[in-house]
């Protein structure tokens, strides 16, 4: 096991406290867990080396695609070139170690690029452990389309990340979620799906109806929301290559809402309103055959899968005030995991099983949090005027939601925590944003 990986693996494991890493210059290096800040780990991306010509450019924007990914994790720090004593102009070429040790690098990435007579593109790399002098694993090849350099520079950060950490990466995802337009008394919303950090903008609706809650399906094919196209909520389900959509069956009663698919892509749970009373139901997407899961009195809404498909977290106001229960995805007893003060809503199973985000409302402040499945643990990662709808990176280790901001001219957007409640940031749409929902991993 290399050094950078065993300092990795102590931030990373560490979600209660932030790190703060203590290098030595010659020794192994250690992270001392404190309540203090990480100190990034330095990293450095000369650009990548054209092996053809008409690659120089795409060679060195996919170099900086990389960086960028790696830097807006909070966990690297790029050393700038300027920094640079030496630099790689030959992929096969020995790494000079003293050189990048000199200026405390702690990684190494090199790259190539080559582009045939067809205008396809090939992306070779490696990454190095500066300080042990090796290389971390093998190196790599992707080939594509010169249209999908973008992607290409994303798996080889996601092959970086899970190098360097010993975790998946989240790069090469998209999120899904509902962009707005004009003033808050005359919002317009529509459907728009990016790259995780906002490249590749496409709209997948129009502006004429509103639309709420865009969830990706397990295989990031399709996307389930609510529109009001026929008058009234309905639950529809689109599909992104063609951007066809339906209206999902044996929706029965006033509004149905809040849907999200089960982790086999099967079956869809979501809330029905009939009477004044919100229950959830679940319904098999190829057969239309609906099953009530709750029946209190009382609105039972915002459902969300264990990953393996066994449980389910909502939200109840049964007791009074809303709060987060656990039932069996099959329905039942139903038991409370929040306790503390102020109201909870919109929970998320994380990818890895182990937490449940959540919107919380207390003391005319909203939150971001997590908690563990059974409710111990809770802990607030961000407070503002208005947050909420947590949304999981593929890895689980980082969380996407909205921030409005208050007053008559107030609007949305996007925002990202670290699920130790680190590096908070926007994150890039065109115009305002809401309702994220990430993508898995793309194939």
């Amino acid at each position: 096991m290399t050094k950078i990986f065993l300092a990795l693996m102590l931030v990373l494991t560490s979600v209660h406290m932030a790190p703060n890493a203590a290098m030595a210059q010659n020794g192994p290096l250690r992270i001392e867990i404190t309540d203090g800040v990480i100190e990034p780990l330095p990293f450095a991306v000369p650009d990548f080396v054209a092996e053809s010509n008409g690659a120089g450019q795409i060679a060195q924007d996919i170099a900086r695609v990389v960086a960028a990914d790696l830097s807006g994790t909070g966990l690297f720090r790029e050393i700038p070139e300027e920094a640079f004593i030496s630099t790689i102009t030959n992929f096969a070429s020995p790494v000079q170690f003293a050189d990048w040790k000199a200026i405390n690098a702690q990684a190494l990435v090199s790259g190539a690029v080559s582009v045939d007579s067809s205008g396809n593109i090939a992306v070779k790399f490696r990454v190095y452990d500066v300080f042990a002098g090796q290389e971390l694993g093998n190196g790599l090849r992707f080939r594509g389309t010169r249209d999908g350099w973008r992607r290409m520079a994303h798996k080889v950060a996601d092959a970086v990340y899970s190098r360097i950490t010993g975790e998946s990466g989240y790069f090469d995802s998209r999120v899904v979620y509902v962009s707005e337009t004009g003033p808050k008394n005359d919002r317009k919303k529509r459907l728009a799906i990016m790259d995780y950090d906002g490249a590749n903008l496409k709209f997948l609706t129009d502006s004429n109806n509103i639309v709420l809650a865009p969830r990706f399906s397990p295989s990031g094919d399709r996307v389930l929301y609510t529109s009001y196209e026929t008058g009234f909520p309905r639950v529809f389900v689109l599909d992104i290559g063609s951007v066809t959509r339906r209206v999902l069956e044996a929706q029965s009663g006033d509004m149905s809402f809040a849907p999200r698919f089960s982790p086999d892509g099967q079956s869809v749970v979501f809330s029905v309103t009939d009477g004044g009373n919100s229950d959830i139901y679940r319904m098999d997407i190829a057969t239309g055959t609906r099953t009530r899961l709750t029946s209190a009195p009382s609105i039972e809404t915002a459902p969300s899968f264990s990953p393996d498909g066994s449980k389910i977290v909502f939200e109840s106001d049964r007791s009074g005030t809303q709060q987060l229960y656990v039932m069996n995805a099959n329905g039942g007893e139903a038991s409370r995991i929040s306790f503390g003060q102020g109201r909870y809503g919109t929970p998320v199973w994380s990818p890895r099983g182990d937490l449940i985000a959540f919107t919380k409302q207390n003391k005319g402040r909203f939150h971001i949090g997590v908690m563990r499945t059974d409710g111990s643990e809770e802990r607030l990662l961000t407070a503002s005027f208005l947050d909420e709808g947590p949304t999981w990176s593929p890895n689980g280790r980082v969380i996407m939601f909205t921030r409005e901001t208050q007053g008559a001219n107030g609007s949305a957007s996007l925002y990202s925590v670290d699920v130790s409640g680190r590096n908070l940031k926007p994150v890039r749409t065109q115009g305002g944003g809401s309702d994220p929902s990430w993508s898995p991993l793309q194939q």
